[in-house]
Formats: structure tokens, C-alpha cells, sequence
């Protein structure tokens, strides 16, 4: 097994625990039950099933955001080269060798929260890190431009 000198585990940070979903689902259920009874009390009961819908849609979008978290993107850089790996990113999933003497670590200049970092090599380009902060990407940039270095 080759030495590894350097490795790096891209995650997307997490959104609300187990308990934080639970209190938030009943927050807006608590605050979609009083609205719909004012509303059923004034005669307006069909607004009642819309004030539920609301629930269901926000557990569906936690659901999603917890979905999203458990991806990962995993860099490393060995003797055999500069090997990335994304992992639960569905049809982007996949691996990808670089050579470490030619590929070149790039941040769009000028830097923008959007900036993307890339890695170039031989025409080819890989977008890593999209769910990082623009600080994320840029330390991660300079951390890997002084692993490769070093590995030169």
C-alpha cells in the first residue's frame, strides 16, 4: 500500500440533527395547527389542508438536506498519484486520477463565494469542493498546492 502524504475528507456541513428536525417539524406544526383553527373558526376550513401541506413540505426539504450531507469528496495524494473519489453524489459519482508533476490547483480569479477550485491536467478539469465556503476552497487550494510541491 502506498504512503499517503496527503489526504483530505470533503463534507458538506450538516443540517439539523435528529432533534433539531423534531422541534422544528413541531414548531411549524404547532404554529400551522393554531393558524388553522383561527381559520376554521372564521369559517375558512379548506385553509386548513394548505397550513398542513406546509408540514410535509418542510420534513421534505430536511429529508433532502440530510440526503445531501452524506456525500463526500475524498483527495488524496500518493505515490500513484492524486486520486479523487466522490462518494453518494449519485450519477456524479466516481474517481479520478491526476498526475501530481502535471496537474496544476486553480481558484477563479477574482474570487467570488462562486469561485470554483479546479484541478487542470493534459485539458482535463475537475470542479472540486462545490459545497465548501470561498475559505474552504482557498485553504484547501493552498494546502494541496504545498502537498504537491512537496511530493515533487
Amino acid at each position: 500500500m502506498p504512503a499517503t502524504s496527503f489526504e483530505a475528507v470533503l463534507q458538506p456541513n450538516p443540517p439539523l440533527g435528529r432533534w433539531g428536525q423534531t422541534v422544528l417539524i413541531l414548531a411549524v406544526a404547532l404554529v400551522s395547527g393554531i393558524v388553522g383553527i383561527a381559520f376554521a373558526l372564521a369559517g375558512a376550513w379548506p385553509v386548513t389542508g394548505f397550513l398542513g401541506l406546509d408540514i410535509v413540505l418542510v420534513w421534505l426539504a430536511l429529508r433532502a438536506c440530510a440526503r445531501s450531507a452524506r456525500r463526500a469528496e475524498v483527495i488524496t495524494l500518493d505515490e500513484t498519484g492524486l486520486h479523487v473519489r466522490r462518494l453518494g453524489f449519485g450519477r456524479d459519482n466516481g474517481a479520478w486520477r491526476f498526475e501530481p508533476y502535471w496537474v496544476r490547483v486553480d481558484v477563479e480569479e477574482p474570487h467570488r463565494p462562486d469561485s470554483p477550485l479546479v484541478l487542470r491536467s493534459h485539458g482535463r478539469a475537475l470542479v472540486i469542493g462545490r459545497f465548501l465556503t470561498l475559505e474552504e476552497r482557498l485553504d484547501l487550494a493552498r494546502a494541496l498546492d504545498r502537498a504537491l510541491a512537496a511530493h515533487r
